[in-house]
């Protein structure tokens, strides 16, 4: 066995409510983990104008979308606000089998369907804030958002955090570097998982003969 194993990659679904950090963690990983890529997933809905097929998302007409869900082609799809997002599974399940490892930034529901799809692939992180009150401050700091926005977040913030139970691991983001160093150690572990090393059994089993 070399000294860079080979394994199967994984998908980690990193989930939190809205203000919590999930997505400077991804975008974190992204940046400084060459293993980790972003998953994109293809809509129906219409480019905005400072997007790019294929960045964002991939874009495509209903009627392309509808083929490809008929025919098995996504891992994950749903209809949300009238317009289908979905995940297609030719390039995850690529990635995976070359040992590269697909981040998904979804909510609750986007894990646990991830999960149905493939439960031996999927890590489940869930990132909680330090207090509610550090949620709000959060969500004010972004100025992204009018006060009925933030007013609606904070209150779809106790169901969202409700499902921390579903997932694997569970990190509490007060110092967003100590989060990642923590987020980094979980994927350094399960990297190492007996089942996602692909030349495990062939290892042993030539450890395990009597030759000379």
């Amino acid at each position: 066995m070399s000294n860079e194993e080979k394994r199967r990659g994984l998908m980690l679904a990193l989930s939190s409510p809205s203000g919590a950090g999930k997505s400077t963690l991804a975008k974190l990983l992204i940046e400084r983990d060459p293993a980790m890529r972003l998953s994109v997933s293809a809509t129906t809905r219409a480019p905005r104008p400072d997007e790019q097929d294929g960045r964002e998302y991939h874009f495509m007409s209903r009627a392309d979308f509808e083929a490809m869900a008929s025919r098995g082609e996504f891992l994950e799809w749903a209809l949300v606000f009238d317009n289908f997002y979905g995940t297609p599974r030719k390039p995850v399940e690529e990635a995976l089998a070359a040992g590269r490892d697909v981040l998904f930034d979804v909510d609750w529901q986007g894990a646990r369907a991830l999960r149905a799809a493939a439960p031996e692939d999927v890590v489940g992180v869930f990132i909680l804030p330090p207090s509610r009150a550090d949620l709000e401050t959060r969500l004010r700091k972004r100025a992204a958002d009018s006060e009925e926005v933030i007013q609606k977040r904070m209150a779809r913030s106790a169901g969202e955090i409700s499902h921390w139970t579903e997932y694997e691991y569970v990190l509490v983001n007060r110092d967003v570097e100590e989060t990642y160093a923590r987020l980094a150690a979980i994927l350094a572990a399960e990297r190492l998982k007996a089942h996602r090393q692909t030349d495990l059994a062939a290892f042993a089993a030539g450890l395990s003969r009597n030759d000379p």
